[in-house]
C-alpha cells in the first residue's frame, strides 16, 4: 500500500504542475488509446499511416488525402481523435514557449552562468545613470579590444542593457558563487562601483582573497578610503572623487574641466589611451617617442609607468629618459592605437643611430 500511494503522490504531482513527464506520458497514451479505437474499427488505411495522420489531425493541418472511412471511424475521429490530440499539441506548444521565455528570462533576471567567459570586463554595483554612462564609455571605444562587457548587482532588477551587457544578479557579493558566475577569476578588467565606501572595500577585499588575476579598479568617494585599500591591497587600482580639484583647477585656469573631461570621454575627440610596450623591444627615448607618435599617428605622448596601477606614472619626463619594455605609454588621439601598428623596431634602431 506504502508503494501504492507513494507511485500516486508522484503521479498527482506532475499532473498537477504538467511536467514534461506528464504531457509526454498522456500525448504518447493518447497517441496508443487513438491506435487501439481505429484498429477496432477496421480503419486498416489509417493504421498503416497512423503516425503521419495523427500528427496532421494535431496540428490541425489535414492534408485530407487521409480519413477515416467507417462511421465508427468518423465517430471515434471526432470525439477521441481530434479533440485530444489538438489540445495536447497545443499544450505542448505552450510548453516549448515557456521553455524558451524561460531561457530568455534567465538571462534577463541575471541567473545566468558565464564562468566559461575569458578576457571580459566585469562591473560590480549598479549606480543608476554612473552605470549607465560607464557602460557607454565603454562602448563609446570602438577600437578597444572587443571584450564582452558582465554586469553583476544585487540589487532586485532585470538586465538594464540587453543588447550590450551580459547580467549576473545575487544576494551578496561576498558570496563567492556570484562572483564565479561573472567569470571574474578569467576576467581581464574588473571595475568595482559599490553605492558605499564600505561597500567597495569589502568587494576589494573579497577579490583579493580570491587571488583575481585580471586588473581591478575601483572607486571611492573618500580619499582615504582609496588609500586604506591601497594600503592592504596595492595590485588594485584605486580613485576617489576629484570634483573639488576639477572645480579648483577651472577657476585657476580657465576650461580645465573640459579639458578634463574630453581626456576621459571616449564619445567626443582625441582622448586618452595607453600601450603596452612589447617585451621585445629595444628601448628608445621619450623625445623620439613624442616625435615618432605626432608623425606617424598624430598622437601625443604625455607619459610613461611600469606598474599597471599606474603609481609611478610620470607625465612629460625628460626627453633623454628611456622607454623600455614593458613599460605603459600613455597618449592622447583621435583614436585607440594598438601595439602591432606602432613600430617599434624603426623606433629602437632610430634611437641606437643616435
Amino acid at each position: 500500500m506504502h508503494f501504492i500511494r507513494k507511485t500516486l503522490r508522484f503521479f498527482n504531482s506532475h499532473f498537477i504542475k504538467l511536467s514534461w513527464f506528464a504531457l509526454v506520458l498522456v500525448l504518447l497514451g493518447h497517441f496508443a488509446v487513438s491506435l487501439l479505437l481505429m484498429y477496432l474499427a477496421g480503419e486498416t488505411e489509417l493504421l498503416a499511416n497512423w503516425f503521419y495522420f495523427y500528427i496532421t489531425t494535431a496540428t490541425t493541418v489535414g492534408y485530407g488525402d487521409l480519413s477515416p472511412a467507417t462511421n465508427l471511424g468518423r465517430l471515434l475521429a471526432s470525439v477521441v481523435i481530434m479533440p485530444g490530440a489538438v489540445v495536447l499539441f497545443a499544450g505542448f506548444l505552450g510548453k516549448m514557449s515557456s521553455l524558451f521565455i524561460g531561457i530568455w528570462r534567465k538571462d534577463m533576471q541575471g541567473r545566468g552562468d558565464y564562468s566559461d567567459l575569458e578576457g571580459h570586463v566585469v562591473i560590480l554595483g549598479w549606480q543608476n545613470q554612473q552605470t549607465a554612462r560607464m557602460v557607454q564609455l565603454i562602448f563609446g571605444d570602438i577600437r578597444r579590444v572587443n571584450r564582452k562587457v558582465v554586469l553583476c548587482t544585487t540589487d532586485d532588477m532585470e538586465n538594464p542593457f540587453p543588447d550590450q551587457v551580459l547580467f549576473v544578479r545575487g544576494e551578496y557579493f561576498s558570496d563567492e558563487s556570484l562572483l564565479i558566475r561573472t567569470g571574474i577569476k578569467t576576467a581581464d578588467r574588473v571595475i568595482v562601483f559599490r553605492s558605499s565606501d564600505d561597500q567597495t572595500l569589502a568587494t576589494c577585499l573579497t577579490l583579493a582573497a580570491m587571488n583575481i588575476k585580471g586588473h581591478v579598479v575601483a572607486w571611492f568617494n573618500e580619499a582615504s578610503m582609496a588609500a586604506l585599500l591601497k594600503k592592504h591591497c596595492p595590485e588594485i587600482e584605486s580613485h576617489s572623487n576629484i570634483s573639488v580639484e576639477l572645480l579648483v583647477r577651472s577657476a585657476q585656469d580657465p576650461g580645465s574641466s573640459r579639458l578634463q573631461g574630453q581626456l576621459l570621454s571616449t564619445l567626443n575627440g582625441p582622448t586618452q589611451y595607453c600601450v603596452k610596450v612589447p617585451e621585445h623591444f629595444a628601448g628608445t627615448t621619450f623625445g623620439q617617442l613624442l616625435e615618432y607618435f605626432k608623425g606617424k599617428h598624430e598622437a601625443i605622448a604625455l607619459g610613461v609607468a611600469d606598474s599597471a596601477t599606474g603609481d609611478d606614472l610620470r607625465l612629460n619626463p625628460a626627453s633623454h629618459e628611456q622607454v623600455t619594455a614593458q613599460q605603459l605609454v600613455y597618449f592622447m588621439s583621435a583614436e585607440r592605437i594598438r601595439t602591432h601598428e606602432i613600430n617599434w623596431e624603426a623606433l629602437s634602431v632610430k634611437t641606437q643611430g643616435y
